[in-house]
């Protein structure tokens, strides 16, 4: 199965926001830097089946261990800067489009990450829900800000959503975007 690139070069993906009572998981790639599991879209996959198949390969949970709480309204978009874009593939793919999950994990979980032959994590904490703005590489950032804001109602539905941290809004300033920011269809 293949990769979904759309003709204006984004790679449909999934991003996953797995939570333990107020705080989210957070992967350390293999390669270094932060970040929230994710993965690709494949022709002929729903983005239930692609939300747990990543879910399963990048960190050993499965289906039965998370309640689906939702997910993000629309596809969230981010481009590549142009050192990380692959040239010699085709398509070329010159960003992501991610749907964003929340999901919430039923009991204790263990992880594993080594799943695949390739893994894309080595590490993983849980951290207060915010964190991942400031930890996530640069060009990913406007996207969290928007998945997290999106997805907070969700994750706190009796309206007992964190503070902001000291360093939001100094970060989403500097990002040049405000929450609600241009990184939707």
């Amino acid at each position: 199965m293949n990769d979904i690139i759309d003709p204006d070069g984004f790679r449909a993906n999934v991003g996953i926001v797995l939570m333990r009572d107020a705080e989210v998981f957070l992967g350390r790639r293999t390669g270094g830097g932060w970040q929230f599991p994710q993965g690709g879209l494949r022709s002929g996959e729903s983005l239930e089946q692609a939300l747990y198949r990543e879910l399963d390969e990048e960190i050993g949970v499965n289906e039965k261990q998370v309640q689906l709480v939702g997910q993000t309204e629309r596809w969230l978009r981010y481009r590549l800067p142009a050192r990380y874009v692959r040239k010699n593939q085709q398509p070329v793919c010159t960003g992501q489009k991610q749907r964003w999950f929340l999901l919430r994990v039923r009991g204790e979980v263990q992880f594993d990450f080594k799943r695949t032959h390739d893994p894309e994590f080595d590490e993983g904490r849980w951290v207060d829900y915010w964190e991942p703005v400031r930890e996530v590489i640069y060009f990913k950032r406007p996207v969290y800000i928007r998945a997290l804001t999106e997805l907070a109602p969700l994750a706190f539905p009796r309206g007992k959503q964190p503070p902001f941290p000291q360093w939001w809004q100094e970060l989403t300033a500097r990002e040049g975007r405000a929450p609600a920011g241009d990184t939707t269809d």
